[in-house]
């Protein structure tokens, strides 16, 4: 019986991301689970004051974990194998922008001021400012 070659080594998962997915876990269940109380246990919808305030920085939250996954993962899978994966303060901000985008849109949506084309001019705008970042933060790798 012939003994074939052993598979080559795949990466690791880095230290951060394991405290990251941790992360993402505990900002889903903070944010759906305030959300939750917030909209259906409180008996009252959020109109004004405090607790439209809440009710925005809970869906900061829960939005931001729930992309947290999804944007790790397409970091991972395109970034090329001759450079190292992004930290995840990275991962980090690049989520958050993605809450930011679903909290402005619900802002929007209550005067109903949002469109199509403004959702996607916004996340337009949101993801130049974040390749800006990120070009410059290459920049600076290389130049190290």
């Amino acid at each position: 019986m012939q003994r074939t070659a052993a598979p080559a080594a795949t990466p690791s998962t880095p230290p951060d991301h394991i405290g990251l997915m941790t992360a993402a876990m505990v900002m889903i269940v903070a944010g759906g689970g305030g959300l939750y109380w917030l909209i259906f246990a409180s008996g009252s919808l959020p109109r004004i004051g405090g607790e439209l305030w809440l009710f925005f920085v809970l869906l900061l939250t829960a939005s931001s974990g729930l992309a947290l996954p999804l944007v790790r993962f397409i970091n991972v899978r395109f970034t090329p194998l001759n450079r190292e994966v992004p930290s995840a303060g990275i991962i980090v901000r690049q989520s958050v922008w993605v809450g930011l985008w679903v909290v402005i849109c619900a802002w929007l949506q209550i005067p109903r001021l949002l469109t199509l084309p403004l959702a996607v001019f916004i996340a337009a705008a949101l993801l130049v400012v974040e390749l800006f970042l990120r070009s410059r933060e290459l920049a600076a790798e290389q130049d190290s």
